[in-house]
């Protein structure tokens, strides 16, 4: 997975924090927790908060 694969990556979250509120993360935890995911291979600092963003909209989506 890269940073732009918004939905998979929600839905790796989902499934590895089912605990989670995707709504109260914090964005340094969610840069954090993606880069620990099983098969995700892509480089820390080409993330942003726009792609935190659109990774937490579509963690909420797949919680919902």
């Amino acid at each position: 997975m890269k940073w732009t694969d918004t939905y998979d990556i929600a839905a790796a979250l989902y499934d590895k924090y089912p605990d989670v509120d995707p709504t109260t993360i914090r964005f340094t935890d969610l840069h954090r927790w993606v880069m620990e995911l099983d098969g995700f291979a892509d480089v820390a600092d080409r993330s942003g908060e726009k792609i935190l963003e659109a990774i937490q909209s579509a963690w909420i989506e797949e919680a919902e």
